[in-house]
Formats: structure tokens, C-alpha cells, sequence
């Protein structure tokens, strides 16, 4: 682009105004794209470019918001991983039976992210970009298609949690990062490095000792044929998920704000909640919902709809977090801190329901703690050299643009 066409020849031109133009002839201003630059108009009529710059921040790591953002989100995947699991452990203590209800609880909270979709653009006023703005056919098919995978995930999950100690559950499904590792290499070409690796290896590691030594660790009354349903059911669950966070991370890949991130998920949601609706009405679950609270859980009923409403909470912010992680970070990223805090999930057990905490746990708690710690310092480390290149980048490419500026 010819640069006699965007900087007036005259002297009056302003110097701020003369600073902010890049050495690609387009304002780094995106206001004074639309409003001030003596720009073509075929790019001020394209608001889509606007829109990609700004959203494309939000995944910068140099953006002042990408820490406070990615923040947020560990903070709603570690209060909602931690609380769900022990709610629907206490919804099956107290004599819940339901596995469509605990599967149900896991998807129903989807009209809690109506607020970070619609409070931004229409009450904040923070963001330019109308929620659902650019949301193809595709996209929606494709959520749609994931959510029903999410629906036979929770599904697992649920049946999981019936028959296992929720410590045990817990650390067992840390076996998908090594699947999460080779989804990830085969669909996002992910790296591999030393600290990932070493994490994988230590926090599997944590899994199979669990495996090995969890023989005796079942509930009074558990069969062992039940016993092993809810041990496979808890690693196909894992398995599944493996496959799902590499599959959402090259969907991210086309995605620039986290807004259509969490438009996507309310879609995901919706059509979990869908197969757990349909579940459950061709299984009696409603009517059976309504005779728990009555008859069978012995809390009361007051308390039976406080946990379940709970947890249809908790599991929204366990799944929040986890899609931002995603796509503020990897789909590996987002795996190892979900495994590291199953360590707080065992914590957690042994704690409020008295799980059993041998030699074997303890071990398994340690090497997920350190697998984590390790990933994290490297992380730590690759981000810091990543601010170090793109702010010298940023300021090659702001010097020469001064200089052709001036020129």
C-alpha cells in the first residue's frame, strides 16, 4: 500500500497521528481505522478486520488482559472441578441412585453463560463485536455434534462415580493425558518437549500405582463386577475426553475472543442437556427425580435440590474453565491442570468422606504434584522467552515503521 495515499504531505499532520501507522501502511489504532485515518473505504467498511484484531488480542500472551483472563478461568475450572466431584459423590452417599440425574446436573447450567455471552456487549459495553456475530452453520453443527459427545462423556462419568470412591475415580482419570499427549501430536501437531513429557509419564505413572493398589479400596456392599463397570467406565471417560480437548483446540484455532468460545459451549451444553433430557424421559428419570427428594434421599428434600442445583452450578464452572484453558493455552495445557487437580479431588475425599488415604494414594498424589509442578515452570519458562521475542518484535517493527514514516 502506497503510503503518499494514508499521510498527508502537508506538515500540519499530526505526530501522534504519524507514530501510530505501521510499516504495513494500516493504523495500530483500530478507532482511528473506522473513524480517523485517511484510510480506503473499502477497509473502514470492513468491520470484520476491526473484529479480528480486537478478538485477536485476547489470545496474545503480551495483551494486558490475556493473564487476568487466563486467571479467571483456572480459578472456575479449580472451584468447579473440586466442588462437582464431591457433590455428586454426596448426592450417591445419601442414597441418590439416578445416574441420568448426575448426568443431567453436568450439562443443565447452560443458561449461566448466557451472562459472560450477553453482559459484555450489552450492559458492560467493553466489546464492539454483537454476541453470536460471525456464528456459521458450521460452527453450530460442530458444536452440536461435540455436545452429544459431551452428553455420553458425563454419562460415563456419572456411572463412574456411583461405584468408586471419588478419590479413586478421580486419580483414574488421569490415564487421558497420555491419550490427550497422542490426539494432540496426531490433531493439533503439539510438541512434544521435555516438560510435557515428564508430566504425562509422572501423573500416568500416579494412575497406574492407583490401579494397582485400589483392590481393597471399595465401598461396603460394592460387588466386584460393579466395582470394575465403574472403573472402566471412568477410563473410557477419560479417553473420550482426551479425544475432545485436542478436537476443541483446532476448532479455537479459527476462533478470536472468548466470547464465541463461550457461545460455542452454551451450544455444547444445550445438546448434552438434550441427550440427558431424552434419557431420562424414556428412562422415568423426572419422576424418579421427584421421588428421591421425597422418599429416598435421606438429607431431606430441601437438601436434595440444594445439591443438585449445586451442582448444576459447579459442573458449568468446571466446563467454563476448561474451554478457556483451551483456548487460551492447548488442549494438553487444559488436560494436565484438569489431572493435577484431581490431586485436590482426593484431598478432598479423604477429607469429607473419609476415603481411605494409604501408601499407595499418597505416592500417586505426590508424583501428580510434581508431574504438574514441572509442566508448569516449563510453561513459565517458554512463555517468559515467547513476551521476551514478541515484544522485540513489536518494537523492530514499530522502529521501522517510524522510519518509513518519516522518510
Amino acid at each position: 500500500m502506497d503510503f503518499s495515499e494514508q499521510v498527508p504531505p502537508s506538515d500540519s499532520s499530526p505526530k501522534p497521528h504519524l507514530q501510530s501507522i505501521h510499516s504495513n501502511g494500516t493504523s495500530h489504532d483500530p478507532h482511528q481505522i473506522r473513524h480517523d485515518s485517511p484510510v480506503s473505504p473499502s477497509i473502514i467498511n470492513n468491520s470484520q478486520i476491526f473484529d479480528e484484531e480486537e478478538e485477536q488480542d485476547q489470545k496474545s500472551k503480551t495483551s494486558k488482559g490475556y493473564m487476568f483472563l487466563l486467571a479467571i478461568n483456572y480459578v472456575c475450572l479449580f472451584v468447579g472441578s473440586v466442588s462437582s466431584s464431591l457433590l455428586l459423590k454426596f448426592y450417591f452417599i445419601h442414597k441418590g441412585s439416578s445416574r441420568w440425574v448426575s448426568t443431567w446436573v453436568q450439562c443443565a447450567g447452560f443458561p449461566l453463560l448466557v451472562l459472560p455471552i450477553y453482559l459484555p456487549y450489552y450492559l458492560f459495553k467493553n466489546t464492539d463485536r454483537p454476541p453470536f456475530a460471525g456464528f456459521t452453520s458450521k460452527t453450530l453443527l460442530l458444536s452440536t455434534l461435540i455436545g452429544f459427545m459431551l452428553g455420553i462423556n458425563n454419562l460415563l462419568i456419572s456411572w463412574g462415580n456411583s461405584y468408586l470412591p471419588v478419590s479413586t475415580s478421580s486419580l483414574l482419570l488421569s490415564s487421558q493425558l497420555v491419550f490427550n499427549l497422542i490426539l494432540s501430536v496426531l490433531i493439533v501437531k503439539q510438541k512434544i518437549t521435555f516438560q510435557n513429557l515428564n508430566c504425562v509419564i509422572l501423573l500416568t505413572l500416579s494412575s497406574v500405582l492407583l490401579a494397582f493398589g485400589s483392590r481393597h479400596d471399595r465401598p461396603n456392599g460394592l460387588t466386584r463386577s460393579k466395582y470394575f463397570i465403574g472403573f472402566f467406565c471412568t477410563i473410557g471417560a477419560g479417553l473420550l475426553f482426551a479425544l475432545y480437548l485436542p478436537v476443541m483446540e483446532k476448532i479455537y484455532k479459527k476462533v478470536y475472543c472468548f466470547a464465541m468460545v463461550m457461545e460455542m459451549q452454551l451450544v455444547m451444553e444445550i445438546a448434552a442437556t438434550a441427550l440427558a433430557t431424552i434419557g431420562m424421559g424414556f428412562d422415568g428419570g423426572f419422576s424418579e427425580m421427584k421421588r428421591e427428594s421425597l422418599e429416598v434421599f435421606d438429607k431431606g428434600s430441601t437438601v436434595y435440590w440444594v445439591t443438585v442445583l449445586s451442582n448444576v452450578a459447579t459442573w458449568q464452572l468446571c466446563f467454563m474453565g476448561t474451554a478457556g484453558l483451551v483456548f487460551l493455552t492447548s488442549s494438553l495445557t487444559g488436560g494436565i491442570c484438569m489431572t493435577a487437580l484431581l490431586a485436590m479431588n482426593v484431598i478432598g475425599g479423604v477429607l469429607v468422606y473419609g476415603d481411605p488415604f494409604g501408601g499407595v494414594k499418597a505416592v500417586s498424589t505426590v508424583l501428580c504434584v510434581w508431574g504438574f509442578c514441572s509442566y508448569v515452570y516449563g510453561m513459565y519458562v517458554n512463555m517468559k522467552e515467547d513476551r521476551e521475542k514478541e515484544g522485540e518484535k513489536k518494537k523492530e517493527n514499530d522502529n521501522r515503521g517510524m522510519e518509513m514514516v518519516y522518510v
